[in-house]
């Protein structure tokens, strides 16, 4: 089988507080998500959401379902995927179909999709697909997005160290979704923090993918309420699981970019509840 997984359990503020740091990294740390010629995921019961990674190099390698985790024929008989290309130009078939995907291009898979295969133009530089999968209730039409068809924010400024593009890629205002939405955000060089003011969104959870981080450099992931913060420091292809409690927010030593999936109660992405800089204990 070349789709393989591991669970992890969703936990609230309070179990959160007693954790040291091996035990944060435990529960909300993805160390590993691309692994030689295999589909990998990580499935969280916040949302039930999916995190995973296929890195086609010497094999076509096909999206399977997972039988003791879906217990469905096919991984997308009741679900929706959402695929970034984080690595060397690939290919994505769906049921026949095939979507060419290159570096930081993003396609949209919908409920129903039946033989989905990844493979890699060139195994030297290998494609990279980063995956997030949430429930479906509908389908809607498999679609590639590439970053000039996303809907781009400008924010921040280099005085206050967070002058970022947002690319809103699989997001309503693009294309439709049952609940997954996905973007990139770019740091533009001199800023390190993303997502200020840091807030939280009860609706949703996320999931924060980091990448283009340089060799030698990292991040450090905020979590946690408002009031009572924690961090975990994670390099080049990692991810963090991001409960609806939590703060999301990171700063670099270096500028990089991050994916941002979310999936829960809504589409709206300006649903948050923002908190002042100042009250961040």
């Amino acid at each position: 089988m070349k789709t393989t997984f591991e669970s992890r359990y969703a936990i609230g503020p309070k179990e959160t507080k007693t954790l040291d740091t091996q035990g944060l990294r435990e529960n909300f740390l993805i160390e590993q998500l691309f692994w030689e010629d295999r589909v990998h995921f990580v499935y969280s019961h916040f949302d039930r959401y999916m995190t995973g990674g296929a890195m086609p190099v010497q094999e076509r390698v096909k999206l399977e379902t997972i039988n003791e985790l879906l217990k469905e024929p096919f991984f997308l008989s009741r679900r929706e995927i959402g695929i970034i290309n984080v690595g060397g130009d690939g290919k994505v078939e769906v049921d026949g179909e095939t979507y060419e995907l290159g570096f930081k291009e993003a396609l949209y898979i919908g409920q129903g999709a039946q033989e989905v295969y990844f493979s890699s133009h060139n195994a030297a530089k290998p494609a990279k697909f980063y995956l997030n999968s949430t429930p479906a209730h509908r389908s809607y039409p498999t679609k590639k997005v590439t970053k000039e068809q996303a809907n781009k924010i400008e924010l921040g400024s280099l005085e206050t160290a967070n002058h970022r593009i947002i690319n809103q890629m699989l997001l309503h205002t693009v294309l439709e979704t049952c609940q997954l939405q996905m973007g990139m955000t770019e740091l533009q060089v001199g800023s390190v923090w993303n997502t200020m003011p840091a807030h939280t969104h009860d609706r949703r959870m996320e999931v924060y993918f980091y990448f283009d981080i340089p060799e030698g450099q990292a991040v450090s992931h905020f979590m946690g309420p408002v009031n009572e913060t924690r961090h975990i420091w994670l390099g080049n292809d990692q991810a963090v699981i991001s409960p609806p409690w939590s703060i999301h927010a990171g700063a670099g030593t270096s500028n990089y970019t991050f994916i941002w999936g979310m999936a829960g109660e809504n589409l709206d992405y300006d649903d948050m509840d923002k908190s002042p800089i100042t009250e961040l204990k």
